[in-house]
């Protein structure tokens, strides 16, 4: 598991978060296997991703930490119907590359 963040990196990101633009939404199909993917692979390649929930904005709340739970993600930010997840990059390359 990653140490948890402190309260100057949490400021830090919260500020580098309000310049990004939602990456992912979260439309009809709600949290699927290929949404949490998507996150997944955004997450690898940016560290701090936005997402903005287009439906299921009622139960937004509750899914918001299962995203995160799923993608091994931080929740840094949730204002509204957009919320900011954050996963340091893996200075090893772990299990995770992808590579062929």
């Amino acid at each position: 598991m990653t140490p948890p963040l402190s309260n100057a990196e949490k400021r830090d990101l919260k500020a580098r978060a309000q310049r990004l633009e939602p990456m992912l939404k979260v439309g009809h199909a709600g949290v699927s296997d290929a949404f949490v993917r998507s996150l997944d692979r955004a997450l690898l390649e940016h560290e701090l991703v936005k997402i903005k929930f287009t439906d299921f904005k009622d139960q937004k709340k509750e899914l918001a930490p299962q995203i995160a739970e799923k993608t091994e993600s931080t929740i840094i930010a949730q204002v509204g119907n957009v919320a900011v997840y954050f996963r340091r990059k893996s200075s090893s390359g772990g299990a995770e590359e992808n590579e062929k």
